[in-house]
Order: C-alpha cells, then sequence, then structure tokens
C-alpha cells in the first residue's frame, strides 16, 4: 500500500472515530500528524509542525475571546434585545430577526455555535409562546449564522480565505461572503413559506412589553432550555425585582451600560481596522479584549475560559495534519487522482457532495480544512474556477449545519421548550436530509458550472 493511500485511509479514520466516539477531531488528527508524518512520511518534529496555522491560531483565539467578553458585559444581550425591539412585537418579522441577529453575530468574528447557542433559546421560546413552528425557528437561527459565517473578519472566513491563500489559488472574500450569505437567505425564504411563516402576517403584532428579553431566556447555553428559565420567571415573580435591585453588575435587559458601549466600540472599530486599513483580525481583536479587560476585569475574567478552545484545537489539528499531507505529496497524488475522472464538473459535484454528507455527521470547518487543499491539485489544472468551486465547497460543508447531529442542530434542539423532541429530532433529521440532497447540486450548478473565478 501506498504512503499517499495510508495517510487518506487514516484521515477517514479520524473522521469516523471523531464522529461515532465524540472525540475532538483536532486531538486525533495531532495523533494522526505525529503517527503518519514519522512512521509513514519519516518527518521529524519540525516537519510535522510546519504545518501548523499560527495565524489562524491567532485569528480563533483573538476573536472568540473579544467575543465572550462581549457575552460577559451585556452586550450580546443589548444586541438582542434591541433587535427584538425593531419589530415592535410583530409576529412574522421575529424569525427574521433572529436570522438577522445570528448573522450578523457571526459576520463580526463569533463562532457559529456560539451565536447559535445564544439566539436559539430566545428564538425557540418565541416560537412556543406565539405557535411559530419549532422547525422554521431552529432553521432561521441555524442559516442565519451561516449566512454571516464567511465575512471576511469571521471564523469561518478567515479559515477559508487562509487555507485559499496559503495553497495559493485565486480567491475572492467577497464572493465567498454574498455565495454563503445568498444560499442561506434563499432557503430561508422557502422555509419560512413552507412552514407556515404567511400565515404568521395574520397575526398582527403583540405589546411590545410582552416581549421576553434575553433574561427570560437563559442565554447563558442552550443546554438550560428555555423552558425551565420561563417557568422560573412565571412561578416566582417577587423575587425577581429584588435580586435585580441588589446586584448592580446585573443591570436590565437592553441596558446600555459603559461596558456595552465600549464593547459596541470595539467590535466597529475591529471590523474598520481589518476591512478599512488591512490589519490582522485576530491581533486586533487579542488587542481591543485586552484593552476591554483592562478596564472592565470584573466582566473578562472568566473571558479567557469561555474562548472556543475545542474549536481552536479542531482547526490546529486538522490543519496540521493536511499540512503533513502536503509535505508527503498525498495532495498532489489524490488531486490528480480527482482530476483523473476525466469529468471535471462530475469529479467536483462529487467532492461537494463528500463535504455536505460527512459534514452532517462532523465538523464542518474540519471538513472544509480537509478538502479544499485536496481539491488543489484539480483547481490547478484550470477546468474549474477555483473562486466558484471554493465557495460551493464552503457552502456544502456548512449549510448542513442544520441536522440535529451537527453542533448547531443538536443546540437548537435542545433549546426547545414545551415541544415533542421525539419528533422535533425527526424532523429535523428530515430537514437536514433535504438540504444534503439538494443543495450540493444547487450549488454546483450555480457557482461552479458557470466557472467563476
Amino acid at each position: 500500500m501506498s504512503p499517499e493511500l495510508i495517510s487518506i485511509l487514516v484521515l477517514a479514520v479520524v473522521f469516523v472515530i471523531a464522529t461515532t466516539r465524540s472525540v475532538n477531531m483536532g486531538a486525533l488528527a495531532f495523533a494522526a500528524a505525529f503517527g503518519v508524518g514519522t512512521l509513514v512520511a519519516g518527518l521529524d518534529a519540525d516537519g510535522v509542525f510546519a504545518g501548523f496555522p499560527g495565524d489562524l491560531f491567532v485569528v480563533l483565539v483573538g476573536v472568540t475571546y473579544l467575543f465572550a467578553i462581549a457575552r460577559a458585559n451585556g452586550t450580546t444581550d443589548w444586541l438582542v434585545h434591541a433587535a427584538v425591539r425593531l419589530v415592535r412585537g410583530r409576529v412574522a418579522l421575529i424569525p427574521w430577526v433572529m436570522f438577522a441577529l445570528t448573522g450578523a453575530l457571526t459576520a463580526i468574528g463569533a463562532v457559529s455555535p456560539a451565536a447559535v447557542a445564544i439566539v436559539a433559546p430566545i428564538a425557540l421560546s418565541f416560537a412556543a409562546r406565539y405557535r411559530i413552528s419549532p422547525l422554521l425557528m431552529g432553521a432561521m437561527v441555524v442559516h442565519g449564522a451561516q449566512a454571516g459565517g464567511f465575512s471576511p473578519i469571521s471564523i469561518y472566513g478567515s479559515i477559508v480565505n487562509g487555507i485559499v491563500e496559503r495553497e495559493k489559488l485565486p480567491g475572492s472574500e467577497i464572493t465567498l461572503f454574498l455565495a454563503s450569505l445568498l444560499v442561506n437567505l434563499v432557503i430561508a425564504a422557502v422555509v419560512f413559506v413552507v412552514c407556515g411563516g404567511l400565515r404568521l402576517w395574520r397575526q398582527g403584532a403583540v405589546a411590545e412589553e410582552a416581549l421576553p428579553g434575553p433574561g427570560d431566556t437563559g442565554t447563558g447555553g442552550a443546554g438550560t432550555g428555555g423552558a425551565g428559565s420561563e417557568a422560573g420567571t412565571r412561578t416566582a415573580p417577587a423575587p425577581a425585582p429584588t435580586a435585580v435591585a441588589t446586584r448592580p453588575e446585573a443591570p436590565a435587559a437592553g441596558a446600555l451600560t459603559a461596558p456595552v458601549v465600549a464593547t459596541l466600540v470595539c467590535l466597529v472599530a475591529l471590523v474598520v481596522a481589518v476591512l478599512g486599513f488591512d490589519l490582522d483580525a485576530g491581533l486586533t481583536a487579542i488587542t481591543l479584549a485586552v484593552v476591554l479587560s483592562t478596564a472592565w476585569p470584573e466582566d473578562s475574567r472568566r473571558a479567557v475560559g469561555q474562548i472556543a478552545w475545542p474549536t481552536v484545537l479542531l482547526i490546529c489539528g486538522v490543519l496540521t495534519y493536511v499540512g503533513v499531507l502536503d509535505e508527503m505529496g498525498t495532495i498532489t497524488w489524490a488531486g490528480e487522482g480527482v482530476g483523473g475522472i476525466g469529468v471535471p464538473l462530475l469529479a467536483a459535484v462529487l467532492l461537494c457532495y463528500i463535504g455536505a454528507i460527512v459534514s452532517a455527521f462532523a465538523s464542518s470547518v474540519g471538513i472544509m480544512g480537509a478538502l479544499i487543499p485536496l481539491a488543489v491539485p484539480f483547481l490547478a489544472q484550470g477546468e474549474i474556477g477555483a473562486v466558484g468551486m471554493v465557495a460551493a465547497l464552503a457552502v456544502s460543508a456548512t449549510v448542513v449545519d442544520v441536522s440535529p447531529f451537527s453542533t448547531n442542530g443538536a443546540l437548537v434542539l435542545a433549546a426547545a421548550p414545551d415541544v415533542d423532541r421525539e419528533r422535533f429530532f425527526r424532523q429535523l433529521m428530515a430537514y437536514g436530509g433535504i438540504v444534503v440532497a439538494a443543495v450540493p447540486a444547487a450549488v454546483w450548478l450555480v457557482m461552479v458550472v458557470p466557472g467563476w473565478g
């Protein structure tokens, strides 16, 4: 058996173990990089670490650190509260507010599961209170997160654009962002119509003061469950005013405090610095997070612990293993094999389906980190546009995150109060299957066949 084939089989084993045993794929990839690199490729430690993505490590740590502070000091609660107030209780607009809110959070640097964990309990509580389909609301939250997930300063966008730059492929940050935004927007519109969104227009508006704020739904995480938080509020209304009055560090939902204002300014500064002055997103985010931590240490005391370390481990591990594959020539070997199919468009659609199917059960970012480099020699032939192919792979690997087996889908399932969870699980699974079957072919037809890039 050739060394290249061994390395590909080990990669497949990593995906299988990560999926079936709930082991972090990045940790498995580090172990695989060590084993394959030393035993098969004959690399030393420096050769194995040559593929470690130091720049992406800083981006992941920096933006999630800044976002953890924003969550701790109430900035995300303020954003949620303000967004809800904008609709003035119009029920039909609430799903779209949740779509836009999660999209905005991921676009400014939040990890997709973090944005879903914040918004999903609120969104699903609205769904239960106003008889909105939980599938509709859950899908709007997840697709909203993916709609903003490929902005130039987002986690996904930084990862894919970094891979494209490292592999010296033609790239377009704006095309990648717009592709994901438009695909998820179209899917959200279809789901809105199919799942009863048009009926919501006939319900009118509810009183603005009746809208639940972030404090009503337990935004601390989807795992707490919105229903339990609401039940506690209804059965024990008397102690609530006292608790709020005696804790000045926990202002009312929507309060524009000094830390919130400073954090909003920092988020705007991050966007301006990265897009306007081409500064590094990771270093800029860490600098802004340090400024906020110094000014309000009580708000950021636990922020370091809330950095998305599992995601950091995942990305760095998978890309380090991909670096070993590159070093031993596996990427070139595999790319030539895909190109050897003889029908470039067929090979392209197969790659999109591989990304979608595996991602529905495993990590989207891990799949992107592996598939894009594997497609480099295939793209280098020039018969398929690199910009369109990268965008199609990225969308195919992330749009399926509504599956209940993915992190985002699981968060939505856990956040839904007052529902038959078995039935809701089956709905999410069926919907995820439809997305896996239909979207890769659609994005291939729109993005790859015309030959973008």
